[in-house]
């Protein structure tokens, strides 16, 4: 018959430490595991928000200079109602080009020799514009926008091919991609567009 080793009984206050160091254990995982559910149930939301209602862009190019620059990055808001003089992202073979909406469907464009544009014979105001110009222009003017379409043109007119090249055209609802509403960065230029 062997012999029993004698192994030491813990007292009350060893065995309340290693009962709190147990419990603190399970409290740490679950904490850890929650956290980790909301982060990523956090990112998740964002995405989805990024993608589907607020689109974030970098700008490449200057064809919207000075008003953005290369390298900005931006907010956009999906929607469908646009209004001349607002920025919009859209798709151009497979790149996502930004332009300024010009005209609306049915409106009449015109634009002269030096660079006035002018929207059913009125000639459009353009404070945004450091120097206007005729630019890349192959279509035949005036121009009607056909239904469903909006015409865009870059704020540097010299350089930006847009709705006045065929090879652009009109932006038809489907092809936008939204709104361009807010700069994120750079932080100088941080705010509403």
């Amino acid at each position: 018959m062997k012999k029993k080793d004698n192994i030491p009984i813990p007292s009350i206050p060893e065995l309340q430490a290693e009962l709190n160091r147990v419990r603190y254990k399970e409290r740490y995982r679950s904490v850890l595991r929650s956290t980790i559910y909301t982060l990523i149930t956090v990112a998740a939301v964002a995405v989805l928000v990024a993608t589907l209602w607020l689109p974030v862009l970098q700008i490449y190019g200057t064809s919207m200079a000075p008003v953005l620059q290369d390298g900005d990055i931006t907010v956009s808001l999906k929607t469908s109602d646009f209004e001349p003089g607002d920025i919009i992202s859209f798709y151009y073979n497979n790149k996502i080009l930004v332009k300024r909406v010009i005209a609306r469907p049915g409106e009449w464009v015109n634009i002269d020799e030096h660079g006035n544009v002018f929207i059913n014979n009125t000639l459009l105001e353009e404070p945004y514009l450091v120097e206007k110009a005729f630019g890349d222009c192959n279509i035949e003017l005036p121009y009607q926008v056909p239904d469903g379409k909006v015409f865009v043109m870059g704020d540097h007119r010299s350089t930006s091919v847009d709705s006045r090249n065929t090879a652009v055209g009109c932006v038809s609802q489907e092809q936008i991609v939204g709104k361009i509403v807010f700069r994120i960065w750079p932080i100088h230029g941080f705010g509403n567009l």
